[in-house]
């Protein structure tokens, strides 16, 4: 892969998930997970463009097979961010888009949204957006819900439970980001997780914490992460092939 690039997509994996351990390698009708994130992203990008960082060798092996690039991360990175920022140091690019590997049935129009605005040499980190449709996943724990200004700035992250109420609408993280170079070489001043970000588990509320702004973009609705069990059927459900 070459060293200096305008942009490269990065997707963090690890295979000691808290929560699912192994997630990467679930296979979803006949492909694993990590494989299915890379193919979404193959369909907007150049192959060359996609980067697997990870700290597990069956997870490379994976990556090898099916052609994808991959490099070994330290396996005490503490969120896929600490991940990017690892290889930000041995790659260089204007920007690093972080794509989440349990997010296999993602939009990859998404991306193009992403990569229109860096096309304008956008400054901010940047983090997709979309509206909560449903009671249950506004009451999950699971599901980050998120807070921004009228500029689209984002103002707070939180996995608590909120009271449904139809009238006042709640968005969610799409798991993709956009970091610019100069952003998130930063990180390597605050290389521990500060007090809201350990509290909710949201890495991007390091960025806050840092005095970082961050971009909100309106993306689609039809990502859908793996966090638990029970994600799988819903994920199975929605694969057509």
């Amino acid at each position: 892969m070459a060293k200096n690039l305008d942009y490269i997509i990065v997707i963090p994996a690890r295979y000691k998930s808290s929560r699912l351990p192994g997630k990467p390698l679930i296979v979803l009708k006949g492909i694993p997970m990590i494989i299915r994130t890379c193919m979404q992203c193959a369909r907007v990008v150049p192959k060359n463009k996609i980067l697997v960082a990870t700290d597990d060798n069956r997870i490379a092996k994976i990556c090898e097979k099916y052609g994808f690039n991959y490099e070994i991360t330290k396996s005490n990175c503490l969120t896929g961010t600490d991940r990017v920022l690892e290889i930000a140091k041995r790659i260089k690019s204007k920007y690093y888009i972080n794509v989440q590997g349990d997010e296999p049935i993602f939009n990859p129009a998404d991306i193009k949204l992403i990569l229109k605005n860096i096309s304008k040499k956008h400054k901010d980190v940047l983090l997709g957006y979309t509206k909560i449709k449903k009671k249950e996943d506004i009451l999950s724990i699971n599901i980050p819900k998120i807070f921004f200004d009228n500029e689209k700035r984002l103002i707070y992250a939180t996995r608590e439970n909120f009271y449904y109420d139809k009238k006042n609408p709640f968005f969610r993280q799409v798991l993709i980001y956009s970091y610019p170079r100069e952003k998130i070489l930063l990180l390597k001043k605050f290389n521990k997780k500060k007090y809201f970000e350990s509290k909710e588990d949201i890495e991007i509320l390091r960025f806050l914490e840092s005095g970082i702004k961050v971009k909100m973009i309106k993306m689609s609705d039809k990502s859908k992460s793996i966090d638990i069990k029970k994600d799988i059927k819903k994920v199975l459900k929605q694969i057509k092939n």
